[in-house]
């Protein structure tokens, strides 16, 4: 009885533990990222896909721009930007 009662407690806390580490990982380039680079650098983090790392950051910027969150002069230099930092960190 024992034995399942810690595999249930495991269980339970091993999600929010893996998690929380998930957020830990983040890479150092990130914290400085201008506000746009930034914005790009978590849509393509939040939306993991087997494209390569440039047509993910040009579909998220496409997005931003069209949704009106990223005005079309702005979306070059902060695409550039996320996306040095995501190859830097292997993302």
């Amino acid at each position: 009885m024992s034995r399942n009662l810690l595999a249930a407690f495991v269980c339970l806390l091993l999600p929010p533990m893996m998690a929380s580490s998930a957020h830990s990982a983040e890479p150092a380039c990130a914290a400085g990222l201008s506000a746009n680079a930034r914005m790009i650098f978590d849509a393509v983090v939040a939306a993991p896909s087997k494209a390569s790392l440039k047509d993910r950051v040009t579909s998220k910027t496409k997005s931003l721009v069209l949704s009106g969150r990223l005005s079309r002069s702005q979306a070059r230099p902060a695409a550039v930007e996320a996306g040095t930092c995501l190859k830097s960190a292997g993302l």
